[in-house]
């Protein structure tokens, strides 16, 4: 089963995907995680991903597809894989559907998780008051979300009518409590 999470930053994703990873044993792809494997390793896609990032230039769409061709050929990835954070972009989702139609593959379920933006800057308010200075991770701060809040909507929410036009978009409520979201996760990919 392959399988993409989309919602904005804050929305749950890392946590839904932790639960079916175990629940289906599937891997979790992070396209950060896969950019430093690939360079660590090597690779061919590696060496192109290594020059580039060394310049501080972003890495290309054809790259990014090349790498996570890459990736889902491992073994690990034989029972299905979950991406989240890819794609980002409606060309992005296009050249990743045409690698997997060329490797007789599918996204199997592709599950937006709905989530209010003003509920998200009250959790990071909240966090950020109970959380200790020294402990606190440098992106808690309500202007860094407000910015990836509109990267997002800017950028990867127009993916949702592209996976909608082709039918394999569902949207479930991520404002429900985790395990109800999770449960509604388990009904999408059950049935």
């Amino acid at each position: 089963m392959n399988l993409i999470l989309l919602g904005p930053p804050g929305g749950g994703k890392g946590t839904q995907a932790k639960r079916l990873m175990n629940n289906h044993r599937l891997v979790q792809l992070s396209t950060g995680e896969m950019l430093r494997a690939a360079v660590s390793a090597g690779t061919e896609v590696g060496l192109k991903v290594k020059a580039i990032m060394d310049t501080g230039g972003l890495v290309s769409d054809d790259i990014m597809v090349a790498m996570i061709a890459d990736r889902i050929a491992e073994p690990d990835c034989a029972n299905g894989f979950i991406l989240d954070g890819f794609p980002r972009t409606v060309d992005q989702a296009a050249a990743l559907d045409a690698m997997l139609a060329d490797k007789g593959l599918c996204m199997d379920h592709v599950i937006e998780l709905k989530v209010d933006e003003a509920v998200l800057l009250d959790r990071i308010r909240t966090r950020i008051a109970e959380t200790p200075e020294a402990e606190r991770r440098a992106d808690d701060n309500e202007e860094t979300l407000k910015t990836r809040l509109a990267v997002y909507r800017e950028q990867t929410a127009p993916i949702v009518p592209y996976y909608r036009n082709k039918g394999t978009l569902r949207s479930l409520d991520g404002m429900l409590p985790i395990d109800e979201v999770a449960a509604e996760l388990e009904a999408v990919v059950a049935g």
